[in-house]
C-alpha cells in the first residue's frame, strides 16, 4: 500500500466512525447517510484511490479542475456531484459529467440546464441550495435562494425536461441568524425538506454538512454529508 493510499484509508475509517457514532446518538441507521468526498484541489489519482478504498460518491466545485479530472476517471463507477456556484456558460461542460448538481438556485441556471441536460441525453438530478443568510429574493453570500423562493425554483425543476428534483442542499452560513449555529441551520433546513415532500415526495435527498460539522448534519436528519479536509487533508497553498 502506498503512503498516500494508507494516509487516505486511515482518514477515511476516522470520518466513518464519525459517521458511524453520530448516526448511532441519532438513532438513525448508518445506510441512511451517504458519504460524498469532495475531491476539490486534488488530483485524479487521489479520485482512483478513494474509490479502491470504497468510496463512490465525489464532489468537486469548480468546472475547469472536475471536468479532466472526470475524463481521467471516466472507467470508475462514481456518482459526481457539483456543488460550487455554477455559472450558466460552464453548464454545458458540467452535463457532460455530473450526475447531480447540488447548487441550483435560480431559475435561468434550471433553463440552461435543461436545455444542456437534453442536448446530452441525460437526466440531471437537481438540488435546490437554500441560502440561509439571504433576505427574501435575495441570494446568500456562497450561493443559494433565499427560503421563500424553494418552491418556485422545484416547480420549475419539477417541470423542466432532462432534470429530476432530488431535494435540498445548503452551506452552514457564515453571516445572519444561523451564523455559528450549525444544528439549528441543518433543522430549519430540514424543517424546508418536510414541506418540499409535502408536494414532491420523490425529492428526500437533504445535503448537509461537512469536515467541521457532519455531526449536526446527521443529528438533523441530513442524507448526504459533504467531506473534503477531514478525509483529503489539508493541501498546502499554492506559491
Amino acid at each position: 500500500m502506498t503512503d498516500r493510499k494508507a494516509q487516505l484509508a486511515a482518514n477515511l475509517a476516522q470520518v466513518e466512525e464519525r459517521i458511524t457514532s453520530a448516526c448511532a446518538a441519532a438513532g438513525r441507521k448508518r445506510e441512511e447517510v451517504t458519504l460524498i468526498v469532495v475531491t476539490k484541489t486534488y488530483p485524479a489519482s487521489d479520485v482512483r484511490i478513494l474509490h479502491e478504498l470504497g468510496v463512490r460518491h465525489v464532489a468537486e466545485n469548480r468546472d475547469q479542475d472536475a471536468a479532466p479530472k472526470a475524463t481521467a476517471c471516466a472507467d470508475l463507477s462514481l456518482t459526481w456531484h457539483f456543488v460550487g456556484q455554477l455559472q450558466t456558460n460552464k453548464v454545458r461542460s458540467v452535463t457532460g459529467y455530473a450526475d447531480v448538481v447540488q447548487s441550483v438556485d435560480r431559475i435561468k441556471l434550471v433553463t440552461a440546464l435543461s436545455a444542456a441536460a437534453v442536448r446530452a441525453g441525460r437526466e440531471l438530478g437537481c438540488l435546490i441550495q437554500v441560502a440561509l443568510d439571504a433576505e427574501s429574493g435575495e441570494r446568500g453570500e456562497r450561493g443559494g435562494v433565499a427560503p421563500d423562493g424553494i418552491e418556485e425554483l422545484a416547480a420549475a425543476v419539477d417541470a423542466a425536461e432532462g432534470l429530476r428534483l432530488d431535494g435540498l442542499m445548503t452551506v452552514a452560513p457564515l453571516a445572519g441568524p444561523f451564523a455559528g449555529r450549525q444544528r439549528a441551520a441543518f433543522d430549519r433546513l430540514m424543517e424546508f425538506s418536510t414541506r418540499l415532500r409535502a408536494g414532491h415526495p420523490a425529492a428526500n435527498m437533504v445535503s448537509a454538512g461537512m469536515s467541521g460539522d457532519l455531526e449536526d448534519a446527521v443529528a438533523a436528519g441530513a442524507t448526504h454529508v459533504r467531506v473534503g479536509t477531514a478525509v483529503l487533508g489539508v493541501r498546502p497553498a499554492l506559491g
